[in-house]
């Protein structure tokens, strides 16, 4: 498959991943943002560990939600 510059994509392919960098983001930053707040005691695992794993694409954030968090 040859290499298309961002103005050779089609409208809705630019438009689709412009949502899905949104979106990518959205979840880091909602991850980090709720490991920054929480207490140390309230995370499984090292908070630096899980700040890192957040910044992997979508598994991170993802896995921190499912994983990370100690239920209340």
């Amino acid at each position: 498959m040859a290499k298309r510059s961002w103005g050779e994509l089609s409208r809705a392919r630019r438009t689709a991943f412009v949502v899905a960098g949104a979106v990518q983001l959205g979840l880091a930053a909602a991850a980090w943002w709720d490991l920054a707040r929480r207490p140390a005691e309230r995370v499984r695992g090292a908070k630096r560990v899980w700040a890192a794993v957040i910044g992997i694409n979508y598994v991170g954030p993802l896995a921190y939600f499912r994983w990370g968090r100690q239920p209340r």
